[in-house]
């Protein structure tokens, strides 16, 4: 064999593997690169980026400059800090809702939209021992149900924000003043 391959014989011998006590590292990605101390070639070495001699193309290359007044007005709909932010201001919406024959309540999270606590005039339980499904008396009920589903599901705190031309007075404050009164907190 060391006529055909000249180069095995100049090798040394292999030995076995001693066993070890201590497990062996877990391989990762960067075992498998080679490690060299050898410096990288100067042409390979990352240097800033040039600057550009004219200001103009320094404001387009950057990306959190301000928009200029005309692309304001092409966009005007942006949304301002508090819309953007309010959701996670208050994430817990109070959505109520007045029909004919019903009144409905549901606590939403307005981040993932689900639903946390949900209370109709129109479920079976109520339909069956209410007199009146659309009197006060009924808005109380709905509102104390909400509070109590709300409190189980660890939410103390919810928003209210009324409809454009709605104002918070009759069976809608009813709702609202019954929630407030069993411990609920509207920011």
């Amino acid at each position: 064999m060391a006529a055909a391959f000249p180069a095995a014989a100049a090798l040394p011998a292999r030995r076995a593997p001693t066993p070890s006590l201590r497990p062996s590292p877990p391989l990762s990605w960067s075992a498998s690169i080679a490690h060299s101390r050898v410096p990288p070639a100067p042409h390979l070495v990352l240097s800033p980026p040039p600057v550009p001699s004219n200001r103009s193309s320094l404001v387009v290359r950057a990306a959190w400059t301000r928009r200029s007044r005309r692309e304001a007005e092409e966009r005007p709909n942006r949304k301002s800090w508090k819309q953007r932010t309010d959701m996670y201001m208050r994430p817990f919406l109070l959505n109520v809702f007045f029909s004919k024959r019903f009144v409905h309540a549901k606590v939403v999270h307005r981040g993932t939209s689900k639903v946390i606590s949900v209370a109709s005039t129109n479920a079976k339980d109520l339909r069956n021992t209410l007199p009146s499904l659309i009197d006060e008396n009924a808005c109380r009920t709905i509102g104390r149900l909400i509070a109590e589903r709300s409190m189980d599901a660890d939410v103390f705190a919810m928003s209210f924000e009324p409809k454009k031309n709605e104002r918070i007075e009759g069976k809608l404050g009813i709702v609202i003043d019954t929630i407030k009164e069993h411990g609920i907190i509207f920011v």
